[in-house]
């Protein structure tokens, strides 16, 4: 696909069409992050690392188990039994 830059008040703007945009997950307003590599112009999608982890952090203190408990849980011990060294 071709496109044409346009000025944009004092700056110049690249028109993106939406389901471009929708392919790389991003909406109108979505911050990129802008480089020029071997004389190209690429737009990358911000990410934000921790994105989600509210939720997540609310999800395991509403549950009953104790996380700590429940990481453990992973290693096979019941919990009944005490470990030998």
């Amino acid at each position: 696909m071709q496109t044409a830059l346009r000025k944009m008040g004092n700056s110049t703007g690249l028109i993106v069409p939406r389901t471009m945009l929708s392919e790389i997950g991003v909406t109108t307003g979505a911050a990129m992050d802008l480089k020029v590599e071997d004389g190209k112009l690429i737009a990358t999608p911000l990410r934000h690392p921790r994105e989600g982890w509210a939720e997540a952090a609310a999800a395991v203190a509403a549950a009953e188990e104790d996380p700590d408990e429940a990481a453990w849980a992973g290693f096979g011990n019941d919990g009944d039994d005490e470990l030998t060294w």
